[in-house]
């Protein structure tokens, strides 16, 4: 039997809460960012997942799966949080390991995705935007608003991605 990602139902939170605290606005439009990213695989099997755009482009729908994922683990849980976490794809001699994925496994790696959104959302539960960590990639102390702004702004540009190869896929738009 042939693996499809699951269609999924998104929420449109930011759309719908207009006045909120800085927090649970920046909490909807990063899941609503997650979503998106989510929605734009439902019901595509793995080779249409891994379907790159055009040529020289390594860009395809799993290789941004598990680019976000990379992204997600790296922001909150290993530079935020200080976890050593660890690399899903890449490592310190192939940064772009990710967007590799001629031989990738797409259920898994979609499974590592949403597990990783998970093990953040938990991470995250009660942490003060205000709260500062010492990046030493950057050697500067950072706050996760900063953090939060970063990943909305990478999903952003990303989901415009996902929006162009879904298309070129099976020509399903929407946002």
């Amino acid at each position: 039997m042939t693996w499809t990602a699951p269609e999924i139902t998104r929420t449109i939170g930011p759309l719908e809460a207009l006045v909120g605290d800085e927090r649970t606005l920046a909490d909807a439009w990063l899941d609503t960012h997650r979503q998106t990213l989510l929605w734009k695989c439902g019901g595509l099997t793995a080779e249409q997942l891994k379907s790159r755009a055009i040529a020289p482009s390594k860009l395809s729908l799993l290789g941004l799966v598990r680019h976000m994922a990379e992204v997600e683990r790296d922001w909150f849980r290993t530079r935020f949080a200080g976890q050593r976490a660890g690399y899903l794809y890449c490592s310190d001699t192939d940064l772009d390991a990710e967007f590799d994925v001629e031989a990738a496994d797409a259920e898994n790696d979609y499974a590592a995705y949403v597990r990783e959104i998970d093990l953040v959302r938990r991470m995250l539960s009660g942490r003060s935007l205000d709260e500062t960590y010492f990046d030493p990639r950057r050697e500067a102390e950072m706050s996760l608003r900063w953090v939060y702004s970063s990943m909305i702004t990478e999903y952003a540009r990303h989901n415009g991605h996902a929006d162009l190869l879904r298309e070129r896929i099976d020509g399903r738009t929407g946002h």
